[in-house]
């Protein structure tokens, strides 16, 4: 049986490290890692994975500019985005407007991550 692939694109490389842990061993994901929306926008359109958790604030190019590339990317716009902000300037209604699959916030429950991001997606 082939593992659930997902991408998560931060530039924070302690969250990085976090997330893949709770991913793989709570949700039986295989994550892949990207630091940047560039290098997340390339993991993307070579490895397609199944869903896309994307940082808002980053240092090199912001989430919400990532998701635009993504979402005008015929190999990627079928691909679910979760974003995850520490801003918590969402509201749950916007993520319908961004069309993404749901908004996640920092600080998050390691122990609850991969149940919302499964949440989320389904």
């Amino acid at each position: 049986m082939t593992k659930k692939r997902i991408l998560v694109i931060d530039d924070e490389d302690d969250i990085l490290q976090l997330i893949q842990t709770c991913l793989e061993i709570m949700g039986g994901w295989q994550v892949l890692i990207a630091h940047s929306g560039r290098e997340g926008l390339h993991l993307a359109q070579d490895r397609q994975p199944d869903a896309i958790l994307l940082d808002v604030m980053m240092a090199d190019e912001d989430g919400l500019t990532t998701l635009k590339k993504l979402q005008s990317s015929t190999i990627t716009n079928t691909i679910p985005v979760i974003l995850l902000t520490a801003k918590g300037r969402f509201i749950k209604q916007n993520f319908i407007e961004l069309g993404v699959k749901g908004i996640l916030n920092k600080p998050f429950n390691p122990l609850k991550l991969a149940e919302q991001v499964e949440a989320a997606l389904n």
